[in-house]
Formats: structure tokens, sequence, C-alpha cells
């Protein structure tokens, strides 16, 4: 007679479960009641998976003791739960975790991490409570993710490793807020304890400022002091995407942002592999990401995040899960890294891939796609907060190809003739300066408002002077430039917080995306794009199957 096996949940857990009766050699019988929703057929060696997909219905609750009675009937050799149980999105946490106390007791249950970000900082508690339960946890354990999650734990674990991080600290009061701020120095970084996508985080450059966003952070958050760190900046933001198995690493991807730190790393275009970073800089994060891998004693997928700026590295945080860069990273290596987490997760064998196969003759970029156009007087500017809401991924020969090529497809396009530059800040307009005396060198038409046009002209760029939006006697205004579609691409890097900086600014980026002309706001991504579109046109780039990069 053929095992049974049930499959409770959706999504990877699927993936996994196949996988594990491969590697153990049974068969799955598909079992039909009120509760198999649908039968998932899958080529699997002539195995047949099925699972329950309905479990999150309202009578879930009320149809628990029909489901474990099914099940015992069954007798299952195992059951496995995917993640999507505990999904408080989904089902009722107490319900969820009665009815896998009462199965635990019919088989061995094994737990298939699945969508944990739901849970936010509450995941490590789900799995000690699963765990608590007697169900088998499938990859890293519930207390290493409860050391990675902690920023206390997490941090005295760093220190412990001798691992550097910015200074940080978890205040509950304004006074101990303002002491930090004078010992540390402007600018911060405000956040309540948990955050999701960067949700009410904020660079702060002065003290009111903080007040103003402290005030933003604690409506979101009450229940939690406010995490306040150290914000270095002009640092380099690094990712290191790598899978571990029992505390060794298999297999890793280290990228980088064109964007300086301080832009979501949803929202960053992500270079892969990184390309202006400094040896002894990609040495040292391998050394520390296998310091965190075996102090974790990590068994799946994990991401840590970087600073670096002049060979001084900082580790921001680790996630012990797959992130967004992986499918991106495994299609530039051609090695996935899914596949191989699934394996270490069910203790298959895997192999280690070859150093040769991390040395490639191209470059990856990963662009953010926005969807501000739908978003109603939405302020279209990256940040800490997370604002995209898809990603293209792009493979060129060179740095230029492959970034031009990335941000055509997010429907940026190579401007005729005409820019409008509003630089921000002094720091911003002199990361700019040679972008412009490129465009000026290539016959573009600059124009520019009040203190850029300055200090371009200063500098020997010509550029032609547009008023700001409340310049009511000016003869050329920007906005009304924008609603006449005068400019090919605008540039607008916010400056400070002042009332008038941030209204004329919203006006201008609010005005290019009402009137679909491309927008970049970000000096760093901006020079980049310039220097793409001047050294090669569209018609240099290169159409290739992926495979013609990666055979």
């Amino acid at each position: 007679m053929k095992k049974v096996k049930f499959i409770i949940g959706s999504g990877i857990g699927l993936l996994l479960l196949a996988l594990f009766v491969y590697w153990q050699n049974n068969d799955i019988v598909i079992t039909k009641s009120n509760y198999v929703s649908e039968r998932v057929p899958t080529d699997f060696n002539d195995f047949d998976i099925a699972h329950i997909s309905d479990l999150h219905n309202k009578s879930f609750g009320k149809n628990q003791s029909l489901i474990l009675k099914k099940l015992n009937s069954l007798s299952p050799d195992i059951i496995v739960v995917t993640g999507d149980l505990v999904d408080r999105r989904k089902y009722d946490l107490a319900s969820a975790m009665e009815f896998i106390e009462g199965a635990v007791k019919i088989a061995p249950i094994y737990y298939v991490s699945g969508n944990h970000e739901a849970w936010s900082g509450e995941y490590s508690t789900i799995k000690e409570r699963l765990e608590h339960a007697g169900v088998n946890i499938l990859g890293t354990s519930a207390k290493s993710i409860d050391n990675a999650e902690d920023r206390h734990k997490f941090s005295s674990m760093l220190d412990m490793l001798e691992i550097d991080q910015p200074r940080w600290r978890e205040l509950t009061t304004l006074n101990e807020i303002h002491h930090f701020a004078d010992e540390v120095g402007f600018p911060l970084l405000v956040r309540p304890s948990y955050v999701l996508s960067g949700a009410a985080m904020n660079v702060c450059s002065n003290k009111s400022e903080m007040e103003r966003f402290l005030t933003l952070a604690t409506e979101v958050s009450s229940k939690y002091p406010v995490v306040v760190s150290e914000f270095i900046e002009e640092s380099k933001e690094i990712e290191m995407d790598a899978v571990a198995q029992n505390g060794e690493l298999v297999v890793y991807a280290i990228s980088e942002h064109v964007e300086f730190a301080g832009v979501h790393s949803g929202d960053a275009t992500i270079l892969f592999p990184a390309q202006k970073i400094y040896v002894q800089t990609a040495r040292r994060i391998k050394q520390i990401t296998r310091q965190i891998a075996k102090a974790l004693n990590i068994t799946g997928p994990f991401n840590i995040q970087f600073l670096a700026k002049d060979n001084d590295i900082k580790v921001i945080e680790c996630n012990l899960r797959a992130s967004r860069s992986f499918p991106f990273v495994s299609k530039i290596l051609k090695i996935n890294f899914i596949e191989l987490a699934t394996k270490v997760m069910l203790d298959i064998p895997v192999v280690k891939p070859e150093k040769s196969a991390f040395d490639l003759d191209y470059v990856g970029i990963k662009a953010p796609q926005f969807s501000f156009t739908r978003l109603q007087k939405a302020d279209p500017v990256l940040g800490v907060d997370m604002a995209s809401t898809g990603e293209v991924g792009a493979i060129g020969n060179h740095f230029d190809d492959a970034l031009l090529t990335s941000m055509l497809a997010v429907g940026y396009r190579v401007p005729e003739k005409n820019i409008m530059i509003s630089s921000g800040g002094t720091k911003s307009k002199v990361a700019l300066l040679d972008a412009c005396r490129l465009l000026q060198k290539n016959g573009y038409a600059l124009y520019a408002t009040g203190g850029t046009q300055k200090f371009l002209e200063e500098n020997g760029v010509n550029s032609i002077f547009v008023a700001w939006p409340d310049d009511e006697n000016a003869t050329l205004k920007v906005n009304d430039m924008i609603a006449e579609k005068k400019f090919d691409l605008i540039i607008n890097i916010p400056k400070n917080l002042t009332e008038r900086e941030l209204t004329n600014g919203y006006r201008i980026r609010r005005s290019a995306i009402d009137y679909n002309i491309p927008l970049i706001t970000n000096a760093r991504l901006a020079s980049a794009f310039i220097n793409a579109f001047c050294r090669i046109t569209s018609e240099d780039i290169e159409i290739k199957h992926w495979k013609e990069y990666t055979d």
C-alpha cells in the first residue's frame, strides 16, 4: 500500500515536500475530501502531490476536528505544514496552533518556512511555539532566527565576534534621544522597534527634523521604544545573498547599490557582480559572512546588508530568509540559490560551485519599477521607505550597457535635447558636475533652478535659468515648461526639509510624473544614467538571449 502524505498550505512548501519525497523515496496518494480543494499534478518521478489550499476559510476553526479525524483515518507517515498555516493574514493563529497540536499526535509534523515576512518581528516566536509543540523545523532554528531578529541579541553577537556596526540605541524619552544625537551627531536614522519595508523610518539631519519624525514613528508603533541609529553619509550599501548548511557557507553573491546608502534596498539599483568596491572590502565581507553564518548555525538562505566607506565595513542587519535579489543573482550566476537552499534545509547533500563559476565577463543590473503615475499626489522621491512595485533584471557586457538596458526597460527614455536640473545641496551639486559637463559636451541644452544654475555657471557649464513654481513674477517657470513638455529628462535632488524646499521640490517632481517626463531623484543614479547614454546609444545595446551570456 502506498504511503499517505498531507501537505497543508502552498507555495514553497510544495516544492520542499516534492524534494523530500524524492529523497526519502516515498509515494504520495491523492486523498479526496471536502478539505482538499485541488490537486497539484507534479511530474516528480511519477509521485502525485496534493495539498489543502482552503484551510484559511472562516470555517477552518469549526472543521478542525473533522480534518483531524480524516488525517487519523489515513494513518499518514508524516504531515508537512508550510508557513501559510501560521500566516496571520489568512488564519487565526490560535486555531492553527490548536490544529498543529492535534495533528502532531497523529504523525510527525515537518514545518516548512514560508512567507514569514508577514510576521515581521514575531516570526521567531511562531517558530518557538511550533518547536515547543513537537514540530520538526526544516532550516535554521527558531533560536537562531530570534538571535538575528532581536536587535539587542544580534548586536551583542556582533560585538562578541568583533564585527563593527553603526552605533544605535533603543530609547524611550526625548532627553535620551537628544543626548544620543549630541554623542553621535547628525544625520541619524529614526525608526520604531519593528518596521516592514522601511515604514516610518526617516533620516533626520537636525534636531527639528528629528522631533518631527519621532512623532511619526511613535504614532506607527507606540507600543515599542524608538530606535535611533548612526547614519553614515556617502557610504556604499553592499548586499550578500548566500546559502549555508549547518553554519558553513555553500554559495554566495556580493552585489552593490548604485545609489549611496539611504535608499531602501527594494528601491535601489543593484549591480552584480559588484564592480566598484575594493578587493579588501570584498574579502572582509566574505569573512564576516562566514562568521555570522557559523555563529547563527544557519541552514538555508540568508541575506546580510553592509555599509562600506574607505574599507571600513559595518553590518546593518542579517535576514534569515531569501531576499528579493535571490532570483536575480541566480540568473546572473546561472546557479539556482533557491534549489540549493531547499536541499540543505532537507539535509540533501549539495556540491559547492567551483570558484570559476563566479568569474563572469558580463554584469547584471536590477532596476526598480515604480507606479507613481497611479498614485495621485504621492511624492516620487527615493528614501528609506520602500516605494517600488516591481523590478527588471538586465545583463550587459559592461556597466553602461546593463544600466542603460535596465533603465529603458523600466520606462526611462534617452533624452533628445532639453534636460532640467535642480541638484539639491552642495554634495549632490558636486556629484553631478562631471555629468553636466558631459551633457554640455554632447550638445544637450541644460535648464537649471537658481542655486544649480549659479553653481554650474561658476564651474564653466552653461545653463538656462528657470524659476521655482512659487515664483509668481518669473517669466520662465519650471512648472510651465513641464506642462508644455519642454523637457526630456528632469533631475530633482531633494535638498532639505524646509517648507519652501519641500513644496517646490514636490511640485516639480509631481508635475514630471503627471506629464510623463522621466524623473531621477538621486544624484549617483542620475550621473550613472547620463554617463551611460552619453557613452553608448540605445542602438549600441546588443540583443542577446540569456544563455548567450551564461553559456
